[in-house]
């Protein structure tokens, strides 16, 4: 058989490189380990949630129009609902992106005159357009809740990450309708929250007012531990199905789980009051979206291991990285501060040069829609920006920090991390000694 590191310097790793990344792997064996364990308990309770809702062939069927009857989209949802523990979900291809589910959910079950709370910090930036905050992406207040007379208030974290529980309490008045808590870093550096971790926050904002309801944006966190938000208490959870739930064949979607008057709400506001669920075509995107969910255990390992090696690896080379080589995961991203753009820069074509698609292309910092300063963003993906695949981002400003996630599996995550080592290598920015 052909030597493996024969074909890694074919593909442009250095032998010096490939050695030093192999010294890494042999230390992360136990908790690769203890991953794999996880997934093979999320594997079969997805697995369970099929076989209960008796999923068949012909639930692969599209539909058009309307969507009248459309069983098998109703038998997906059902099987999302299984699977999270909520009394229902709404998983469909007109949610466009996970802004847009967490965006339907917000507007569906805030009025105005009511006030969104975030007792986690500043939301991620694709959001300040949805609320109707500062930044570029909130100047324009046009479709915002704050158009609509919902107000917004939030609490920072306090600098160990941790819940700034009294000034919590005092944020929460009679207005609070809706508290957000996002599970993921966005482009911060703080630590990214566990599930353990939400449900004592759940725990403590109930204790004060028990029928404020509580949403967590869970982008990136699917199936990384055992349980979800919902089993501590979440109302609603709300994703994306080209991250981790789509396990890489959903091509567009979203999905909201959660109590079932809070989910009908947000059907009525995705489609039309006095049709909420009932209309909404497939398309013939059932297969994927069903075959993606089974997928999505595995898929969201693989992109798990290629996360905690990826900070084992830049650790060792003296980089910041949240989190860091030893902690234990609460989502698929890694953050590692590289100090400058040109670092970042060299990162984000390595991924690039790593990817199946597009892997000539050489991304540039620029614009982009929602986000208040220059933003690099490197993914050669099947499915257009899906950060299940193999890539990476992040913004053009202090401290530099580069976001990386994904890898349908986990010997492409690996390879893709080589290469961004090896280009950081090739512009001298680091060194092996």
């Amino acid at each position: 058989m052909e030597r493996t590191d024969k074909i890694y310097m074919e593909l442009g790793i250095s032998q010096e490189l490939y050695q030093y990344c192999e010294k890494i792997l042999d230390q992360l064996a136990p908790r690769f380990q203890a991953i794999d364990e996880i997934a093979e308990y999320n594997q079969l309770k997805v697995l369970r949630a099929m076989q209960k809702n008796k999923v068949c062939e012909s639930f692969f069927q599209a539909s058009t129009g309307y969507g009248y009857n459309d069983a098998g989209r109703d038998a997906l949802e059902a099987v999302y609902a299984d699977t999270f523990h909520t009394e229902a979900a709404l998983v469909r291809p007109q949610l466009t992106c996970g802004t847009h589910a967490l965006a339907v959910a917000l507007s569906a079950n805030l009025r105005p005159g009511d006030e969104l709370f975030s007792p986690v910090g500043k939301p991620y930036d694709t959001l300040e357009g949805v609320i109707g905050i500062g930044g570029k992406s909130g100047d324009h207040s046009t479709g915002s809740l704050a158009e609509y007379g919902v107000t917004y208030r939030q609490v920072d974290l306090l600098p160990d990450g941790s819940f700034d529980y009294s000034n919590i309490k005092s944020a929460l008045n009679e207005r609070t309708r809706l508290v957000t808590i996002q599970r993921s870093k966005g482009y911060q550096t703080r630590p990214t929250l566990s599930v353990e971790k939400i449900g004592e926050l759940i725990s403590f904002i109930k204790s004060i007012n028990p029928d404020v309801i509580c949403m967590v944006d869970n982008c990136y966190g699917e199936f990384i531990e055992t349980i979800e938000p919902t089993d501590v208490g979440a109302d609603l959870c709300v994703g994306s199905l080209i991250k981790n739930p789509g396990g890489g064949l959903a091509p567009i979607g979203g999905y909201i789980a959660g109590r079932q008057d809070l989910v009908e709400q947000c059907a009525y506001r995705l489609t039309a009051p006095g049709l909420g669920r009932e209309v909404g075509a497939t398309l013939g995107l059932n297969q994927s979206f069903f075959q993606g969910f089974f997928l999505a255990p595995t898929v969201a390992a693989g992109a798990l291991k290629g996360a905690v090696f990826a900070a084992n690896l830049y650790e060792s080379l003296g980089f910041f990285v949240i989190p860091n080589g030893s902690e234990t995961r609460h989502d698929i991203i890694q953050a590692v501060t590289l100090g400058s753009k040109e670092a970042m820069i060299a990162f984000c074509h390595g991924i690039q040069a790593a990817a199946p698609v597009d892997s000539f292309v050489t991304p540039e910092p620029g614009p982009m829609p929602g986000y208040t300063s220059d933003v690099i963003m490197a993914a050669g993906a099947f499915v257009q920006g899906s950060s299940i695949e193999l890539s990476a981002d992040g913004p053009l400003a202090e401290p530099y920090a580069v976001y990386f996630q994904g890898g349908l599996t986990w010997y492409h995550a690996k390879f893709g991390i080589m290469m961004s080592a090896q280009k950081l290598l090739e512009a001298g920015l680091l060194s092996l000694k």
